[in-house]
């Protein structure tokens, strides 16, 4: 192994270890190796970076200025013990990355989407009742796909009505209490899933038609087909309403309901945050600006505060 790539796995598992999981920088600082190796380079120069980060061409500039962010961050590293490495610059390629405004289901395209799930093609009812009841948890406990399908069966406690999520995006694990009535909708679920499975094959919570695993790939497809069933995707639609939103319309209605109760939601917000399993309660804000009913709530709440008073 060359020092250049040993330098890179110390870099990954320094970081991983903090929390992040960095699978696709992983592969870019890989590439960005074999770079070097090809152009006989064993230094990090701001021209090969940006040469190799600008690759290929066509891609969109926010990937791109991703491509050399990575590199940047590596590059900081390896600076610390090659004094020839040099750092690329803060703004050599416009960041045009912006967060997609989510879109928020409503209580009928809820139930629609449900009724669907419940109807997909099984031989033994597994699959329909699976994906109903994956989705119902998505919809009201705010989980991310990942979190939701990596699920354990000892992570669901239905005796305290709660979930242990281990598998986040940042590598904190964190409780999540669940309603009464979300409790009986995954005990329904287990007591019809161990009819059909008396031997558990995984231990995952959700299981497929033949008793293994789901992966987040397989849902997603799952899940766009049921979308276009209910027409909230066209039939030949490649973009449209995600799982993803699920999580979205969760912490939007949140928020809704304690603007609408008058409740203090500055500071309730980080609550909020810590039961997502956001990393920075900036994430939770977005929410504010990027759904204009709670941007309406927010304005009326300033507006209604005395003037020259701040909090």
């Amino acid at each position: 192994m060359s020092t250049m790539r040993a330098t890179i796995d110390e870099y990954l598992t320094l970081r991983r270890g903090l929390g992040f999981k960095l699978i696709q920088e992983g592969r870019w600082l890989g590439q960005f190796a074999s770079f070097l190796e090809r152009r006989r380079s064993p230094h990090i120069t701001t021209q090969l970076a940006l040469e190799w980060a600008t690759q290929p061409a066509h891609a969109h500039p926010s990937r791109l200025a991703r491509r050399l962010s990575v590199v940047r961050g590596f590059a900081s590293y390896q600076a610390a013990r090659d004094p020839h490495a040099e750092v690329p610059p803060v703004g050599l390629l416009a960041n045009r990355i912006t967060r997609k405004p989510p879109y928020i289901y409503s209580d009928r395209e809820i139930g629609i989407l449900l009724a669907a799930a419940a109807r997909l093609p099984s031989t033994t009812g597994l699959r329909a009742q699976t994906y109903a009841t994956l989705l119902g948890l998505l919809a009201v406990a705010g989980l991310r796909i990942s979190e939701a399908v990596g699920l354990e069966r000892a992570d669901v406690d239905l005796v305290e009505g709660s979930l242990h999520v281990r598998r986040t995006k940042f590598g904190k694990s964190r409780l999540v209490p669940v309603h009464a009535s979300t409790r009986q909708a995954l005990a329904d679920y287990v007591d019809f899933r161990d009819r059909i499975w008396r031997r558990p094959i995984t231990a995952r919570f959700f299981v497929g038609e033949h008793g293994g695993q789901l992966t987040v790939n397989i849902v997603e497809k799952t899940f766009v087909r049921v979308s276009k069933q209910v027409g909230l995707r066209g039939p030949g639609d490649s973009h449209g309403p995600r799982l993803h939103d699920l999580r979205h319309r969760f912490a939007v209605r949140v928020l809704l309901d304690w603007y609408r109760a008058g409740a203090d939601v500055e500071h309730r917000l980080p609550m909020l945050s810590t039961y997502l399993g956001h990393a920075h309660v900036t994430d939770t804000y977005w929410y504010l600006s990027a759904v204009p009913e709670l941007m309406a709530f927010v304005i009326a709440r300033l507006e209604s505060r005395p003037r020259g008073r701040a909090r």
